[in-house]
Parts: structure tokens; C-alpha cells; sequence
């Protein structure tokens, strides 16, 4: 993250310093899933619980594996003995799951209670001999998807450091001359040179499974090998993080994780722009290939494919407007996606703006505005909702991407909403998952053209100004 001297046309502003977000904890409901062997302990009050009920409800037929550790109105007299209540709960985990790792996430409760999490955590983890892993994902600090950054950060100090021991390399030799038998020598030969000399390279961000295929296959496309993903499927799977590898996030919301790599494990960061949409993934790879001196190919024909066959999409938005209220940190990256779909982006809202991780992404979001011929977006960190729900009625946007808390309020105004939170759970990097964005955005739009021409459209008027 050097600074630079180059400067764009961005507006900034911050405004009230409140986070008007989901929960962060929240994070668990993608984490326990991405990370199959892991157990999340959430140590909170009944209010946490309630939240994590509801938020994941939907997954009431998925065994789940995560828990609450309820904090009484006694341990705030400090009365009680927390070490023995967690070393309990955690071996009840162990018995019944037995997890390869337990993460602790530390809520707005333990933050003002001063609970010593972190100082707990090591003489547990001797007891119990699982490893134990302490995030702090609370509301106080942190935006919504920010609850995965600081366990991404965490699990980042866990990664292991040591090249493979010699026995381990030849065991891994072996095995592959047992998968190589019977296979011709050019068909061996063609698979050692598939991907070019570089250094090693680990992504950082929680992506489904089949995304992350995606990206490691379109930059093996450029001969460029992926050493492993934070997180990985297993923890005990983590990758290997050592000092000159190069890292890359493919999330705007995992600067503290990216600093952790950077300063901690003495990694270099690729900034680049986040693989969302044909144009950010296009310079995604294309950031990563200059990175190790390697030219792109095909990359202008694939990209080409990608936008012709959203064109049904696109001409649902061309023209229209969008108004980011703020809540997932993804704002920059969807606005400037939007932008080069031919929309014009007011103003972006955005609880956390991290200026020197999301440089590439601003820099880009700049460009592109220029070259579509558009007004460059008014960035406001932290906004003031009731300042943004005055802005709104003033410029009468057609799309509003915003919080749950706001989208029914603003739809009785006879204004078009999407909810942020959707584009958290759907699978939206890469190139072959800008039609499920599109889809998104289009959604509402495409509801309302429906109303119409049933007629609909004058009592939902009518009914928005009593």
C-alpha cells in the first residue's frame, strides 16, 4: 500500500461516524460453511442470539455449527469465573464436534466488559489441545462484512511458515509419480509447464467453493499458479505464508487482513481491482499478470463474450440512475461495475472507506466514469441517513441499493430498492457471474415494468402519496 502521487476527481465526505449496518457476527453464517472442519463460539448476550436465529434461519436444515455463549447480567460484576465456563462449553464442542479448530467471536458485550479474550485463549487451547482462534467482530468497531475480515486476520497468523520438510517433499514426489503411471512422457512434460515461473501467490477473501475454481482456473489460463486460498476449505489445510510471497484480496472489505499479511507474515499485496464483473475481473488478472511479468492473452475476447451476453440486461439499466444508502463495503466495486453498464452513480454511501486498499478499485472507478462520460459519484463514508434520505428525495433516483431498515420506507415513497445484503450471499465475482448481479439490480426494475402492464402502476402511485 505505498502512496502515490496521482490524483482523481472522487469526491469525498464523512458524515455522522455511525455505522448504519447489519450486525457483524453475522460473518459466521458464510465462515462455518466455507471453513468445513471449524466451530464458531459467539460469546454475547441473548440480543446476539436472538440476531443469529433470525439472520440464519434460513439454514434450519443445515446442521450448523456454531453456538452462543450467553452472557448473564452477573458476569458483568465480574463475579464470575469465565475461564471455567468456556474451557465447559468448549469441551462439550470438542466431544460432540470435534473440530479441527474453534473460532471465538468477540461481541459488543466483551468489548465493554473488557473480557480478556485473547489472554483466556492460550491456556484453553493447552487444556483442550484444539486451537482456538479470537476474532473480534462487534458492532462497536467494525461494518457488517468487516466480522470476516478480522477472522481472516486472525486465521492469517495461524497460517504455517516453514517450506515442507525434505520427507515431506519426497512423500509428495512419490505420490505423484503413482498419479503420473501409465501416462505418456509429453503428457507429463506438458503438465509441469503449464503454469509460468513466479513467485508463490495466495488469495485472501471467503468465496464459495465454486467461484473460487473460477478465478484459480481463469488465472491459470495466464499460467499463473494459485499456492492456496485464506481460508481454505480445511483449516488444517491453511495455506503457506512466508515472507516475499505475494498476496491479492478478492473482497473490499479485508484491509486489516491485508495489513496483517503485509506487516506480520511480511507478504507483498497486489493492489489491484476486485474481480467484479467483466471489467473488474479483466483488470484483476491483468494487475496480477503485470505483477509477475507475464502478458495476458485473451483476455479482450473473453471479456467481449461476457458483455455481449449480458446486453439483455444492460439495456434494462442504460441511462437509469443508482443511489448507494451503504451497508456491505462492496459499494465502490458494484457502482463502478454499474457505471460501465451504461448507469450514472449520484452518490456511493459507505460505512468504512480503507483509501489505500481500495486505491486500484477508486482509481478504476475514476477511469471508468470518464470513459463512459459520466458525472464521477460523491463518496460519503459514514453517511448521515437522514441527510441521504433528504438527498434521495431530491434526485429522485430509479434504484436505491440499500439496508433492510430503509427499503420498505423508501418503497412506500414510490422509490425502487434492492437490498445490499443480497449481494453479500450471492455469488458475484469472476466473469461468468455478472449475469447474477445483473439479475439482482434488474429485479426490482423489471417488477415495476410487469405492474405496468398489468396497471398496477397508478394504485401504487396513488397509494404512496396517502
Amino acid at each position: 500500500m505505498t502512496a502515490t502521487t496521482e490524483t482523481t476527481s472522487l469526491n469525498f465526505e464523512c458524515e455522522t461516524g455511525n455505522y448504519h449496518t447489519f450486525c457483524p457476527i453475522s460473518c459466521v453464517a458464510w465462515l462455518y460453511q466455507k471453513i468445513e472442519d471449524s466451530f464458531f463460539l459467539v460469546i454475547g448476550t441473548k440480543t446476539c442470539g436472538y440476531f443469529l436465529q433470525n439472520a440464519m434461519g434460513v439454514m434450519i436444515f443445515a446442521e450448523p455449527r456454531y453456538a452462543m455463549a450467553e452472557l448473564e447480567e452477573g458476569d458483568i460484576s465480574a463475579k464470575l469465573n469465565d475461564y471455567e465456563e468456556l474451557k465447559r462449553l468448549c469441551l462439550q464442542i470438542k466431544r460432540d464436534r470435534n473440530p479441527s479448530v474453534i473460532v471465538w467471536i468477540g461481541t459488543c458485550t466483551t468489548e465493554i466488559i473488557k473480557m480478556d479474550l485473547e489472554g483466556l485463549a492460550p491456556k484453553l487451547e493447552g487444556e483442550i489441545g484444539i486451537p482456538i482462534v479470537v476474532a473480534r467482530a462487534n458492532g462497536l468497531d467494525y461494518a457488517f462484512t468487516q466480522g470476516e475480515d478480522t477472522v481472516l486476520a486472525a486465521m492469517a497468523a495461524r497460517c504455517p511458515k516453514k517450506v515442507e520438510k525434505e520427507e515431506e517433499k519426497e512423500e509428495r514426489n512419490a505420490i505423484q509419480k503413482l498419479l503420473n503411471f501409465g501416462k505418456k512422457k509429453e503428457d507429463i512434460t506438458a503438465q509441469e509447464i503449464e503454469y509460468q515461473e513466479h513467485p508463490p501467490l495466495v488469495m485472501f477473501g471467503s468465496l464459495p467453493d465454486p467461484v473460487v475454481t473460477n478465478l484459480t482456473l481463469e488465472l491459470k489460463k495466464q499460467g499463473i499458479k494459485v499456492s492456496g486460498w485464506l481460508p481454505s476449505k480445511r483449516y488444517t489445510e491453511l495455506p503457506v505464508l512466508d515472507e516475499g510471497y505475494y498476496v491479492s484480496g478478492v473482497n473490499p472489505f479485508l484491509s486489516r487482513t491485508a495489513t496483517t499479511l503485509m506487516r506480520r507474515r511480511k507478504c507483498k499485496l497486489i493492489g489491484a481491482p476486485f474481480p467484479i464483473g467483466p471489467d473488474g475481473t479483466r483488470a484483476w488478472i491483468e494487475k496480477i499478470c503485470s505483477v509477475f511479468g507475464i502478458e495476458p492473452q485473451g483476455l479482450d475476447e473473453r471479456e467481449a463474450k461476457i458483455w455481449e451476453s449480458l446486453e439483455d440486461y444492460v439495456q434494462l439499466i442504460r441511462g437509469k440512475s443508482v443511489f448507494f444508502m451503504g451497508d456491505n463495503l462492496l459499494e465502490i466495486s458494484l457502482a463502478r461495475f454499474l457505471v460501465r453498464c451504461g448507469m450514472t452513480v449520484p452518490e456511493i454511501g459507505i460505512p468504512y472507506m480503507d483509501k489505500r486498499y481500495q486505491k486500484a478499485e477508486l482509481d478504476f472507478l475514476d477511469k471508468t466514469c470518464k470513459e463512459m462520460g459520466v458525472p464521477t459519484p460523491t463518496i460519503i463514508e459514514k453517511p448521515d441517513n437522514y441527510n441521504q434520505i433528504q438527498r434521495i428525495k431530491d434526485i429522485q433516483p430509479d434504484l436505491v441499493i440499500t439496508g433492510m431498515a430503509h427499503a420498505n420506507p423508501l418503497e412506500a415513497r414510490g422509490i425502487n430498492t434492492k437490498w445490499s445484503v443480497e449481494f453479500t450471499f450471492a455469488q458475484i465475482h469472476g466473469f461468468t457471474n455478472a449475469r447474477d448481479i445483473l439479475e439482482l439490480v434488474t429485479r426490482p426494475l423489471r417488477r415495476n415494468n410487469n405492474l405496468k402492464d398489468l396497471g398496477w402502476d397508478k394504485l401504487v402511485k396513488e397509494e404512496a402519496k396517502v
